[in-house]
């Protein structure tokens, strides 16, 4: 049996689960935030902080995983002829949806792996932000039921597709050509954390091989943990969750053997107890992704085989990030930030109106 049929199975999809949860037990063993091994929101922050895209300096570094997940899935999907670039599917839509998602996400302080790598390490305050997700992308079910579509993507040229793995490799680049001098933000063009989550990191070249063999399992076997909630709602499916619950249990295993299991509410790294919006920030990055079409992991392998819908989703949550920490919309370990509730609540709102809006049957 070839790899990529192997890894498209039900044994193949709990298997990518299981290294991923292993090797996001790893990063924060050497060196990762706490339950935050892996965190594609989470880094995706850091990066447009070292970009200067924001400037909470507490959240500046460009994350090698991030890069090494576009590279990996591109790489697979040339290997095994699937990259296959598309593009045109209502980019405008896709990006205001990745920002909110994005919002949403940084109000629990977290993505859909994030929230089960927390689970994993033992911090209780995620299983709201779970049951949020579970929520969010129910609703977006409701939408896609009534016929919800953003549209098909069109064949476009290799050129265009590979415009997002080249910003990776180029932003790849500026890593080894601007490294961080020790205890300075500033190195070139790229801002670093000297202190605070974005100061946390393993080695770049282990990050960057992990990120990279992350992004061709996870491209090759379509590993989606929106794609799991969402086929077993709409399908009663399991196929795809049998990944996520794996990479739950190996992380937790890792955790205990690591001495990073910590069972609580409070105390928590980078995490906030105010259960209510825990939930509600995860209810609209869930229903975000699920209109999307994808959790942000599947959108940065989807866009490293050539999807430009995805990537323009991507750069969404990018500056979703910059506005989150430019107009206090991000949440800390002390709580929601101040205008955090109400950008919840207008992403809500706005999500609503594009699944009703964009229903292919109209109104």
């Amino acid at each position: 049996m070839r790899m990529n049929n192997f890894l498209a199975s039900r044994w193949g999809i709990i298997s990518v689960g299981a290294v991923i949860g292993l090797l996001a037990a790893v990063l924060q063993k050497l060196g990762n935030p706490g339950n935050m091994g892996i965190c594609v929101a989470c880094f995706e922050r850091d990066i447009a902080g070292a970009l200067g895209l924001h400037r909470a300096e507490a959240v500046q570094y460009l994350r090698p995983e991030i890069l090494g997940f576009v590279l990996g899935a591109f790489l697979a999907a040339l290997l095994f002829r699937e990259f296959k670039p598309r593009a045109g599917s209502a980019p405008i839509v896709r990006f205001i949806l990745g920002a909110f998602a994005m919002i949403g996400a940084l109000v629990f302080l977290g993505c859909p792996w994030r929230a089960m790598l927390r689970l994993a390490g033992g911090d209780l305050t995620a299983v709201l932000g779970i049951a949020g997700l579970v929520f969010g992308v129910w609703v977006g079910t409701l939408f896609l039921k009534n016929g919800y579509t953003l549209g098909r993507a069109q064949a476009t040229s290799k050129t265009a597709g590979a415009i997002m793995p080249f910003m990776a490799l180029g932003l790849l680049l500026f890593l080894f050509i601007y490294p961080q001098i020790q205890g300075e933000g500033v190195s070139g063009v790229l801002f670093y954390s000297v202190k605070g989550p974005g100061s946390m990191h393993a080695s770049l070249l282990v990050s960057l091989a992990i990120g990279l063999v992350v992004g061709g399992m996870a491209q090759q076997s379509r590993f989606c943990t929106m794609g799991a909630l969402r086929d077993l709602v709409l399908f009663g499916q399991t196929h795809l969750l049998g990944g996520v619950i794996a990479l739950v249990l190996f992380a937790f295993l890792a955790n205990l053997v690591f001495g990073q299991f910590n069972l609580g509410f409070t105390g928590q790294p980078v995490a906030h107890t105010m259960h209510f919006w825990n939930f509600a920030g995860m209810t609209l990055a869930g229903l975000a992704f699920s209109l999307a079409g994808g959790c942000p992991g599947r959108q940065l392998f989807l866009s490293g085989e050539g999807d430009g819908d995805a990537a323009v989703f991507v750069i969404g949550m990018v500056a979703g990030a910059a506005f989150a920490h430019n107009f206090g919309l991000a949440s800390s370990a002390a709580g929601i930030g101040p205008l955090g509730a109400a950008a919840v609540g207008t992403g809500l709102v706005v999500c609503l109106l594009i699944g009703w809006g964009m229903r292919a049957k109209g109104i």
